[in-house]
C-alpha cells in the first residue's frame, strides 16, 4: 500500500510539474509573440512616418486642399444638419487618432496621447455612441468640452493652419467636442425633445434642472472628481510605471518635458510660477497650476451652460483665437522653419558632395603621380 502511495504522489507530482512546466511555456509563447506584434508595428510605423517626412511638401498641399474642402463641409452641415455633428466628430476621432498615434510613435511623442484631451475625448465617444440621452453624462462632457479643453485651445495658442496635419489635428481634437455640445444643447430639437424629468410629460426646454445645485453637481463637482481620476492614473503612468523608460531616452516627449522645454527658453510667467518651490518641485507646481487651471476653467461652464449669447461668443472667440494663432505662425513662425530645414538640407548634401568629389580627384591624382 505504502509503495503505491509513494507511486501516486509521485504521478502527482510529475503531472503537476507537467501541468507548470506547459502554462510557463505558454506565457512565454504569448509574451515573445506580443513583443514580436509590437516590433512589427513599431517598424511599420516608423516606416510610415519617414516616408511621410520623404513626400512632405504635397503632402501639405494635399493636407490644405483638403482641410479648407472639410472645413466649409463642416460649416455647411453645422448650419444644415447639425443633427449630424456628433457623428462627423467620431468619424474624425476614429480615422486621424490612429494616425496620429502612427506619426508619435515614430517621433517619440506617443505618450502625449495619455493628455486630458484624449482621456476626455475618450469619454464623449462613449457618451455620444453608447448614452446620447445621458443628462447626466451629458454634462459632464459638456464641462470638460467647454471648460479645460475650450481654454487649452487658447492659453496654449491651438494654430488652425490646414498645411499642417499635425496643427489641424490638435486644433480640432479641442475645438469640435465644443461644437458638438453647444448643437446638441441649443440646436437640436430631437435631444431635447427626449429629455424630459421623471413622472412628467416631455418639455420643450431642456435641461430640467431643480436647482443651482444639481448644476453645479454635473458640471463642476462630478467632472473635477473624474478630472482627478485621469491626473492620479496619467502620474502613476508617466512618473512611476514608465518613469525608467523615461530617464534613459530624454528624446522621448511628454507634455510636461514639452512644456518646461519652451517656457525655460521664454523665460515666461508658467517657468517662473512652477520654480517657486524650488527646482525639484517643478513637477508638483506643474501639476498644481494644472488643476487650478482646469478649476478655474469648469466653474466657467456652468454659466456658459444656461446662457445661449453667452456661449455663441464663446464658439466664436475660440475659432478666432485659433485663425489667429493659425495666421501668426504662417507668417512669423513657418518661413522660419523653412529656411532653417533648406539649411540643415544642405548642410547634410554637403559632405555627400565633396566625398564624391575626393572620389573623382583621387584616380586622376594617382595617374599623374
Amino acid at each position: 500500500m505504502s509503495s503505491n502511495e509513494e507511486s501516486m504522489e509521485d504521478s502527482n507530482g510529475d503531472s503537476f510539474g507537467t501541468v507548470k512546466q506547459r502554462l510557463k511555456d505558454r506565457s512565454e509563447k504569448v509574451a515573445q509573440t506580443k513583443e514580436k506584434t509590437k516590433q512589427i508595428l513599431s517598424k511599420q510605423a516608423d516606416k510610415i512616418a519617414k516616408q511621410a517626412e520623404e513626400h512632405e511638401r504635397f503632402i501639405n498641399k494635399v493636407t490644405h486642399f483638403m482641410g479648407v474642402l472639410g472645413f466649409g463641409t463642416f460649416c455647411f452641415l453645422l448650419g444644415a444638419r447639425p443633427q449630424d455633428i456628433p457623428y462627423v466628430y467620431c468619424l474624425f476621432f476614429f480615422t486621424f487618432v490612429p494616425l496620429r498615434w502612427i506619426y508619435y510613435r515614430y517621433k517619440k511623442w506617443h505618450y502625449y496621447l495619455l493628455d486630458f484631451c484624449y482621456y476626455a475625448n475618450t469619454i464623449f465617444l462613449v457618451q455620444l455612441l453608447f448614452y446620447p440621452r445621458n443628462e447626466k453624462l451629458f454634462m459632464v462632457c459638456f464641462s470638460f468640452a467647454e471648460g479645460p479643453l475650450a481654454w487649452a485651445l487658447i492659453v496654449w495658442r491651438c494654430s488652425l493652419v490646414f498645411s499642417s496635419v499635425d496643427k489641424l489635428v490638435s486644433v480640432l481634437i479641442h475645438l469640435l467636442p465644443g461644437l458638438v455640445f453647444f448643437t446638441i444643447r441649443w440646436w437640436d430639437p430631437t435631444f431635447f425633445a427626449a429629455m424630459h424629468p421623471e413622472g412628467t410629460a416631455q418639455r420643450v426646454s431642456w435641461p430640467y434642472v431643480e436647482s443651482k445645485s444639481y448644476l453645479w453637481t454635473w458640471l463642476f463637482l462630478v467632472p473635477l472628481i473624474a478630472y482627478s481620476l485621469w491626473q492620479v492614473l496619467y502620474f502613476l503612468i508617466v512618473n512611476v510605471l514608465r518613469r525608467q523608460r523615461l530617464l534613459r531616452d530624454p528624446e522621448v516627449m511628454t507634455s510636461y518635458r514639452e512644456l518646461s522645454k519652451k517656457a525655460q527658453k521664454a523665460n515666461n510667467v508658467w517657468w517662473r510660477l512652477s520654480g517657486l518651490l524650488g527646482e525639484q518641485n517643478r513637477m508638483f507646481m506643474y501639476i498644481l497650476l494644472q488643476a487650478i487651471f482646469s478649476v478655474a476653467t469648469m466653474a466657467l461652464t456652468v454659466p456658459i451652460f444656461l446662457s445661449y449669447k453667452l456661449h455663441l461668443i464663446f464658439q466664436i472667440l475660440k475659432v478666432s483665437a485659433a485663425i489667429w494663432n493659425g495666421g501668426s505662425f504662417l507668417l512669423e513662425v513657418m518661413p522660419r522653419q523653412v529656411v532653417l530645414k533648406e539649411k540643415k538640407k544642405t548642410e547634410m548634401q554637403q559632405p555627400i558632395v565633396s566625398t564624391q568629389e575626393d572620389q573623382s580627384v583621387g584616380p586622376e591624382n594617382a595617374m599623374g603621380t
